[in-house]
């Protein structure tokens, strides 16, 4: 859902406010707690959660989505981060084994480039390697996808060479898109709608000469960024609040400092009429990046009041594999269900006097909270 062009009312309640000034940050912590305002209740209430709670989406393109979080706290701000970075599963090369490499590249460092290719495999088709029986599971066609990379470099045309004076190259360059998938059991079928391989077919991983050659196969399985790097489904994953530019009524720019008061912030900001009165675009008001460079000006003392909203976060989450950038934000949200799920049941496990480990609980159904 799109923002409308105004921001809600409650955007200017001055008590989700962070004061920004120009060499200090104040009203940092959120007073809505229980005994800060006499007869408030700020008892933590799950309909009223709910009630605040907003999820929008801003903008949106093929690898990337910026969305809009309100309603919660930096915590759980920071818990949809982490887990975008570090716990939504892909599928990324593991094991690497060399047949031949006469390349410049050492054997562990072109397999550690191979690795960082992202791959365009939806990891739910794909179980966990690590829960298979064994010694860290024996790879089946369920949970392990076999590549090859067999490529040599020749001249073309034997010594002659081209107009520029060089000769021409046959696999002069290694590329992610020389990997060739190789099917294992019933993966034909399995992936017959999107058959396995880099997301990027672009990305160089070696440059070869003539008689050099490259044999390799290459094994990948599922994995977590907390892991490895090559695990982690985003290229980017960030957030910051809301920014919030207030003008003073009592105290307005003058006419003649108006464009140097709109320079002060991000180009689209500010905007100003033909008689130099200016005002705030709060559409785009959440592309300032709040520099404080219009609290380095004397002139503009008293005039505007920088602020951000506590709880109102702007993330910005690029894709890297095959997720849909829109498909990542409910990816998190599972592995947060999971990890709530499995809070829940080790809470009620000490309850009843259990005292083994508990199991990862499934997050299939709703997670309830209720008063014991």
């Amino acid at each position: 859902m799109a923002s409308s062009s105004k921001l809600p009312q409650s955007a200017y309640n001055p008590r989700r406010h962070v004061g920004v000034h120009a060499e200090w940050i104040s009203d940092v912590s959120s007073t809505d707690y229980p005994g800060h305002y006499p007869h408030e209740d700020h008892s933590w209430d799950l309909e009223k959660f709910k009630q605040n709670l907003q999820v929008k989406v801003q903008r949106l393109s093929q690898r990337s989505i910026e969305f809009d979080l309100v309603g919660v706290d930096a915590s759980i701000a920071n818990a949809f981060r982490r887990i975008l970075i570090a716990e939504v599963p892909t599928v990324a090369i593991e094991h690497v084994y060399v047949w031949n490499n006469t390349s410049v590249i050492q054997d562990e460092v072109l397999a550690h480039r191979i690795g960082l290719v992202p791959l365009n495999v939806d990891p739910s088709m794909v179980e966990w390697r690590k829960n298979a029986p064994g010694f860290e599971g024996q790879p089946n066609d369920r949970n392990t996808l076999v590549f090859r990379l067999p490529i040599s470099c020749e001249r073309i045309g034997g010594n002659k060479k081209n107009a520029t004076g060089t000769q021409q190259l046959k696999n002069e360059y290694v590329k992610s898109g020389d990997l060739v998938w190789q099917p294992q059991g019933e993966q034909v079928s399995v992936f017959e709608s999107c058959p396995p391989g880099p997301t990027n077919k672009d990305i160089v991983l070696a440059k070869l000469r003539p008689g050099q050659e490259i044999d390799m196969e290459l094994h990948a399985i599922k994995g977590v960024g907390k892991d490895h790097a090559k695990w982690s489904p985003v290229a980017t994953a960030s957030y910051r609040l809301h920014p919030l530019i207030i003008l003073n009524p009592e105290k307005p720019v003058p006419p003649h400092l108006a464009q140097k008061f709109a320079k002060c912030f991000s180009p689209g900001v500010v905007t100003v009429d033909e008689d130099g009165e200016v005002s705030i675009d709060e559409k785009n008001m959440r592309q300032d990046s709040v520099s404080r460079e219009v609290l380095r000006h004397k002139e503009f003392e008293g005039c505007v009041q920088l602020k951000r909203i506590r709880d109102w976060f702007i993330f910005n989450v690029e894709s890297e594999g095959p997720y849909a950038p829109e498909r990542l934000f409910l990816e998190s949200i599972l592995v947060m269900r999971q990890k709530i799920a499995t809070i829940k049941d080790a809470a009620e496990g000490l309850m009843r006097g259990e005292d083994e480990p508990v199991p990862e609980a499934a997050a299939d159904g709703d997670v309830e909270m209720t008063e014991t």
